[in-house]
């Protein structure tokens, strides 16, 4: 009567209900990733999932289609908050990683403190990482800004060095918690070398990378909208860390792990000098 064949018809009725079904099945694939990684973005997904997307044909492009028509495509977060002071009298560093060439995990570790939390309540993370491998070594919430808390994420990540041997370089920037007597010290008393920023560049390595852990834990995992006691964010952080070192991707890992990447030291990293290297292609590294 309308002059469409029968067969047509009932072929594009149910091929709509195949595309539903498989739109389903894959945000279902997501829902499961980010339960644990609530803003993980749609390449490291597609990364992750790909053996399950393969057996439903769904390539990459196809995934952001569907994230995109669902609303589940992660929009980034802009927001600064300054927590360091280098007006003090205590002696300031130069900086030792300006060209260096990360070659190894445990050669050069990256320091930063951050507001996490509510903005009315005064909630601080210490955080240690290793440019290499991109491992969260060490770790400390508290509720000030004082070198205890520096000190304390320090001496946690000297107890999780797999490389003891292996000669190490502490980069900070100019703050008095990292230029601390105490904080010396516990540097001088096992041999590491301390380093500091002179001129501040946001994508320099060493900025670049405490930049990005720091929004990868606040903005992915939500730790600056919880407003909990400082005992609740504890194990908030401790569980976003443990999920951060051994569960997510890193593109500049090839897509490995920070855990996977810390065990061995043959893959050439990528670096964050380039403001533009994020538009390159990742290549996965088996």
């Amino acid at each position: 009567m309308v002059g469409i064949n029968r067969q047509y018809y009932y072929r594009s009725f149910w091929l709509v209900k195949e595309k539903r079904n498989r739109a389903d099945q894959v945000i279902n694939l997501v829902n499961n990733l980010r339960s644990m990684m609530p803003r993980l973005g749609t390449r490291k997904l597609y990364h992750m999932l790909q053996p399950s997307l393969g057996r439903l044909n769904v390539g990459r492009d196809k995934l952001f289609r569907i994230l995109k028509a669902n609303n589940m495509l992660i929009k980034p977060k802009r927001n600064y908050r300054i927590t360091t002071d280098s007006h003090h009298r205590f002696r300031k560093h130069k900086n030792l990683i300006e060209k260096i060439s990360l070659e190894r995990p445990e050669q050069v570790w990256v320091s930063d403190i951050t507001y996490i939390g509510d903005r009315n309540r005064n909630c601080y993370l210490a955080l240690i990482t290793d440019a290499y491998s991109k491992k969260i070594m060490g770790y400390d919430v508290s509720e000030s800004l004082a070198a205890e808390g520096a000190l304390r994420a320090l001496n946690r990540a000297l107890k999780q060095r797999m490389y003891s041997n292996k000669s190490l370089i502490h980069h900070s920037d100019r703050g008095l918690q990292y230029c601390s007597t105490e904080y010396q010290k516990a540097l001088q008393k096992k041999n590491i070398k301390p380093s500091m920023t002179e001129s501040y560049d946001p994508y320099a390595n060493a900025n670049a990378i405490a930049e990005r852990v720091n929004g990868i834990l606040k903005q992915e995992f939500f730790l600056e909208d919880y407003r909990v006691n400082i005992q609740t964010m504890r194990l908030l952080v401790k569980d976003a860390i443990a999920i951060y070192n051994t569960k997510r991707p890193h593109w500049s890992c090839y897509m490995k792990t920070p855990e996977q990447m810390h065990k061995q030291n043959r893959v050439r990293i990528r670096t964050y000098k380039n403001k533009y290297s994020c538009r390159n292609n990742p290549t996965t590294i088996s």
